[in-house]
């Protein structure tokens, strides 16, 4: 069996993978101030409560982009379950299927987004990355990881509305019943969420204009179903595609 963890700085995503399947995956909460036990008595309360032997697990792949957590979680990793850790860091891309021209300067769960995807596609390939930050991660058919675009993420945008105002509160995410809102709720959903479809279309329409050629647009993270059926700019929805490219890391690092 193989772990795969991917620390964001809203959640923790982590998964166990054998015989080519995900036995299980969860989301937790991110806390940059919380101790590796605190986060060692999660996990392994986790692992219990589905009957996984941690002892059966012979590798564990580490995304972070919080790093304050990366080398806590490291120990915690090599103490409880396995010292096979392959932790995703540019000194490791050479390795990788994909070419990476600014390596210190993309997060690794982006990277695992994309060697996840052109592994999967091996075409041309924007990456829709619904977490803290919306980002746009593109990948050309010879696999070269060629830029990102990043804006503010949904719920980031939505909670600077709120912290920053007198008057408006902090409201769920979701599609208000109309474009115009008739209260203060359905007003802000509309700016944050249609107004978000508007901004992933134009940028996707123009990112496939510097691309050419036939491009596979490729949804992920906590917030991509809330976006994806509203919009025809998305060609599929994979909310496993970081934990993917991990695995995939993980097997192209011995």
């Amino acid at each position: 069996m193989k772990l795969a963890i991917d620390i964001g700085n809203t959640n923790i995503v982590f998964g166990i993978y054998k015989d080519n399947l995900w036995i299980k995956q969860w989301r937790i909460h991110t806390v940059a101030n919380k101790t590796p036990d605190e986060y060692e008595v999660i996990l392994m309360a986790l692992f219990a409560a589905e009957n996984i032997d941690t002892r059966k697990i012979n590798k564990a792949i580490l995304s972070s982009v919080v790093p304050s957590l990366s080398s806590g979680f490291q120990n915690m990793i090599k103490k409880k379950i396995t010292k096979n850790i392959v932790t995703v860091h540019p000194d490791i891309y050479s390795f990788l299927n994909i070419k990476i021209p600014n390596p210190y300067e993309i997060g690794t769960d982006l990277v695992s987004d994309a060697v996840a995807a052109f592994t999967k596609y091996k075409k041309n390939c924007i990456i829709v990355d619904f977490g803290t930050a919306l980002s746009f991660t593109v990948i050309n058919f010879k696999g070269e990881l060629i830029g990102v675009s990043i804006a503010p993420g949904l719920k980031t945008a939505m909670n600077s509305l709120s912290r920053n105002t007198a008057q408006l509160p902090n409201v769920e995410l979701k599609k208000p019943p109309s474009v115009i809102g008739k209260n203060t709720i359905h007003a802000m959903q509309s700016g944050v969420v249609l107004g978000y479809v508007g901004l992933i279309e134009y940028l996707l329409k123009n990112i496939k204009k510097e691309l050419q050629g036939e491009t596979k647009v490729i949804a992920t993270g906590g917030l991509a179903s809330l976006i994806t059926p509203l919009t025809d700019c998305i060609d599929i929805e994979e909310k496993s595609l970081t934990l993917d490219g991990l695995i995939i890391i993980g097997d192209l690092i011995k």
